[in-house]
């Protein structure tokens, strides 16, 4: 049988919010554990809150852009060396970067981490995506919707099911830079745009909300499409 394979996008606030998340990667493994029979996962791991907090203190001492985004791959990797030990023997047995290679790899579960300055993790996952043929991304994150407008500055803010590209992209813009915090990158979402990728943004501390989405069930999240 054919499985479907699945690219999950998991950002790095989820991994590590303060201190590594434990209970939270014991379950994250758990929900994906259930759909391998049918289903390969492609998981990319993000930097998060402390990769922020990194790229801050350097900006204070005169870091560039390079620079900044350097220290966030570092970290977006460390945090990867953990979700893979958390899969242990289900997972590939090394964290992988360049999403531009084939995978020669049976394990049904790959994890990923930051590559090379520029490339954010959601635009990494888009460039697997193209690479390995796959129009599925999961992207897990710390929010419920999109909405129409920010929430935190509109307090008649609409959470949205679905958005087309076109208009996710007016919301976000074009430019990107490293630490950026947006639902999807805005270099990311004009390629998947372009190779017509489905984008699911799925609050990542409420897991059966993933369950719901592998299970084709209707979910709490926003649909990009």
């Amino acid at each position: 049988m054919i499985k479907e394979a699945v690219i999950v996008s998991l950002g790095g606030s989820l991994v590590a919010p303060s201190d590594i998340d434990t209970a939270f990667l014991k379950v994250f493994k758990k929900t994906i554990t259930k759909h391998l029979q049918k289903k390969r996962f492609f998981i990319f791991v993000g930097g998060g809150k402390i990769c922020r907090s990194y790229q801050k203190a350097l900006l204070d001492f005169g870091a560039d852009n390079k620079e900044r985004d350097q220290i966030g791959i570092n970290i977006s990797r460390l945090n990867a060396e953990v979700v893979k030990q958390s899969f242990d023997k289900l997972s590939f047995d090394h964290v992988l970067i360049d999403p531009t290679k084939k995978v020669n790899s049976r394990r049904d579960v790959i994890i990923f981490a930051g590559w090379k300055p520029g490339w954010s993790t959601d635009y990494c996952s888009v460039m697997l995506a193209k690479n390995m043929g796959i129009k599925t991304i999961i992207n897990m994150t710390n929010i419920n919707h999109i909405h129409d407008k920010d929430p935190n500055r509109y307090k008649d803010a609409r959470p949205l099911k679905e958005i087309s590209w076109k208009d996710f992209r007016k919301m976000v813009g074009n430019k990107w830079t490293p630490g950026l915090s947006a639902p999807f990158d805005p270099r990311a979402s004009k390629m998947a745009e372009i190779l017509k990728i489905k984008v699911a943004i799925i609050n990542g501390k409420k897991l059966e909300r993933l369950e719901d989405f592998l299970n084709n069930k209707p979910f709490v999240g926003t649909v990009i499409q």
